[in-house]
């Protein structure tokens, strides 16, 4: 376990097109002072245009987490700030030049592959750990989802997730010290079932979504019509796999891929609590909006405390 704070050796870019803007855009990892955490610079606005990585400055949670401030707003930012708090990087400037970082190949590879091959830069200064006064939970009784934090001396994140799918079944995940994450959850991809895919294009969504940077799972056989109107949709032709209801992924990562990435989101979302958390994190059902929920809810008890 690392004690002192740490920051990027380098400079790491990355440019693709957003998952839900379409919109391409560049995103530049910077290394940071002790002390600055996570923060956002918005280049195309101006040299001040930041926001931090913090639950309270959440403004979206629908299919990803944006977080705004003083009209700065970054768009799904998950992704970067789980591969950030994996490799154990306290503090990083992180510049964009569009409004949503780069959806890359669905997970958070690309970001871990280029920082972890350089190492990190120890600062000298001991983090800043979060350790929980008391257990708290946030639940949503409708879809019965919840996130539980409890105290502990060291950290662990369990997720179970149940979207009552015959191809996923229940999935279960897990991080703590013994688990490698940048080989065994930082590289697991996003996914989405194929029956959302017409919904959310048509609510404004995954307009840069296609089959090379998001898994598309088929809980029902697909007709050669709607495989027509998916390829229209994504731009790029499609093909059925019957086998085991994933369409165009030959192979998955592991067997519980989607488990994994709801446990590479949850932690992107919690590290917005403000830091490494020292606690036994339990969650099932995750998603964005209960996650990031759980991270403000333990900042107004921090506070408080």
């Amino acid at each position: 376990m690392h004690y002192n704070q740490q920051t990027v050796k380098g400079s790491y870019s990355f440019s693709g097109k957003g998952l839900h803007t379409g919109e391409y855009a560049t995103v530049t990892i910077l290394p940071a002072p002790v002390n600055t955490g996570i923060r956002f610079v918005r280049k195309d606005i101006g040299e001040d245009a930041s926001v931090m990585a913090l639950a309270e400055n959440v403004s979206n949670t629908e299919r990803s987490t944006s977080i705004s401030s003083g009209g700065v707003t970054a768009v799904t930012v998950e992704h970067l700030i789980s591969a950030l708090t994996g490799l154990g990087v306290d503090n990083a400037v992180v510049e964009l030049d569009n409004v949503e970082v780069p959806i890359l190949d669905g997970s958070a590879r690309p970001y871990i592959d280029a920082i972890s091959a350089d190492g990190l830069e120890d600062q000298n200064v001991p983090r800043h750990r979060i350790d929980i006064p008391e257990t708290m939970e946030v639940k949503d009784d409708k879809s019965g989802s919840y996130v539980r934090i409890e105290p502990a001396d060291a950290f662990s994140y369990d997720v179970t997730v149940d979207f009552n799918s015959r191809v996923l079944g229940v999935q279960s995940a897990r991080w703590d010290a013994s688990v490698d994450y940048v080989r065994e959850i930082g590289i697991c991809r996003t996914f989405v079932f194929f029956h959302e895919l017409e919904y959310l294009f048509s609510a404004g969504l995954i307009k840069g979504g296609d089959v090379d940077n998001a898994i598309v799972i088929a809980e029902h056989p697909v007709s050669d019509e709607q495989l027509d109107r998916l390829a229209h949709l994504f731009g790029k032709d499609c093909i059925r796999i019957e086998k085991n209801g994933y369409l165009n992924n030959l192979k998955l990562h592991f067997p519980n891929e989607c488990g994994r990435h709801k446990l590479l989101d949850l932690i992107g979302d919690l590290r917005l609590a403000g830091g490494f958390l020292n606690a036994k994190v339990t969650a099932f059902k995750p998603g964005h909006t209960i996650n990031t929920m759980a991270a403000k809810a333990l900042r107004r008890l921090l506070q408080q405390s």
